[in-house]
């Protein structure tokens, strides 16, 4: 992750990193994070360790040295610092115009990689969690036949992040799709179990986990829950306690990459098809790995929607600029909630391109309507 211009050539003064060091090793970190989440036993760890997580310490080491600080001793001690030390600590002092202030790579809760870390991660060499995700759908449209095929198989597995045995003797159940997208799923991983069960989040129904590692007690009052909980989606309300799988021999649970990068987004791909059929806006699905689609009957133009729930708006308007759409006008949809943070709306539009800023244009399911009306208008005054 580069903060933008060149460092200076002198040496900095302790606890001072050149410019980008820091930045470039927070990228680093986040990568490492993304990459080793998914083996089990990571606090067992003994050495040798692993290239990439060895290649991260050694460079903290460096970076705490240098800036006269503490530094971990070994990779669970890596791990929990950076559940602990955000990307605006002095360490890494990356620019708010890259990553939101406070942002960790670990979650506090769950202790796993936080939704930012995958972001930063996807921004870095190679494309991180995006990547794989990228070519996991890439495959499965090769192998799904016709693009109808592959717009049911993508619709199965962004509803159904996780399978149990039973639902295949559901009413619904679609063994054609099924038999396409299995090689997608996996057996429930050890660390994500708890007392033996499977937790999942009743809003995103991603995996759950709680703070002191044992199934919460439902109790009266708004929590709903007996302990503080974490869930990929992060941002849920948790006014209700997490749903268990008691049999999880009998599941199998999407590739984090696919739970990240399909299964997030799809609520606020519902909402946003929902918002433009109440208002009768004919359009159509285009075809390609993600959802999107083109508007009708809209002038001269071409106007597009792109989909997207993602945390850090510089890094989503970063994946824009790479991407740029067709389109001669695309909005990115995001969830409500995210738009309404402070500052996330500007963020987004700051990281674009002076170019592309027409072009480009943020909105939620509850705002699309009315802007693509702004469109519209728009377009008459250019007539």
């Amino acid at each position: 992750m580069r903060a933008g211009s060149a460092g200076r050539t002198d040496r900095p003064d302790a606890g001072e990193a050149p410019e980008g060091v820091g930045s470039d090793l927070f990228g680093e970190l986040a990568r490492m994070v993304a990459a080793l989440s998914e083996v089990q036993g990571l606090r067992s760890f003994t050495l040798p360790y692993p290239r990439l997580a060895q290649r991260a310490l050694d460079r903290t080491v460096m970076r705490c040295l240098d800036a006269g600080e503490s530094p971990p001793r070994s990779l669970p001690e890596l791990w929990e610092w950076c559940r602990t030390r955000p990307s605006d600590d002095s360490l890494f002092a990356v620019p708010s115009s890259l990553v939101s202030p406070g942002t960790t790579l670990v979650h506090r809760v769950g202790r796993m990689p936080t939704r930012s870390c995958l972001e930063v991660a996807s921004h870095g060499p190679g494309g991180g969690v995006a990547a794989h995700a990228r070519a996991l759908l890439g495959d499965l449209h090769a192998r799904s036949g016709t693009e109808e095929h592959y717009r049911q198989c993508r619709a199965f597995l962004a509803r159904h992040p996780v399978v149990h045995q039973q639902d295949r003797f559901a009413p619904g159940w679609n063994r054609a799709v099924w038999s396409r997208v299995k090689n997608l799923y996996g057996p429930l991983p050890e660390f994500l179990l708890v007392d033996g069960d499977f937790l999942y989040c009743p809003s995103c129904r991603l995996p759950a986990l709680p703070r002191d590692s044992a199934v919460p007690v439902p109790v009266p009052g708004p929590s709903g829950t007996g302990a503080e909980l974490w869930c990929e989606g992060e941002d849920c309300p948790h006014d209700a306690p997490p749903r268990l799988i008691r049999e999880p021999d009998q599941a199998w649970i999407l590739q984090r990459s696919l739970r990240w990068y399909l299964v997030l987004p799809h609520r606020t791909d519902e909402a946003a098809r929902e918002a433009l059929e109440r208002a009768e806006v004919a359009y159509e699905t285009l075809p390609g790995l993600l959802p999107a689609y083109r508007l009708w009957d809209t002038g001269p133009r071409i106007v597009d929607i792109q989909v997207y729930d993602r945390l850090q708006p510089a890094l989503l308007a970063a994946h824009l600029t790479a991407n740029t759409p067709p389109a001669d006008r695309t909005l990115v949809v995001v969830p409500d909630a995210l738009a309404g943070r402070d500052g996330y709306r500007q963020a987004f539009t700051d990281a674009l391109p002076a170019l592309l800023r027409d072009r480009l244009v943020l909105t939620t399911p509850m705002d699309l309507v009315p802007d693509l009306g702004q469109t519209r208008r728009e377009e008459k005054d250019d007539a």
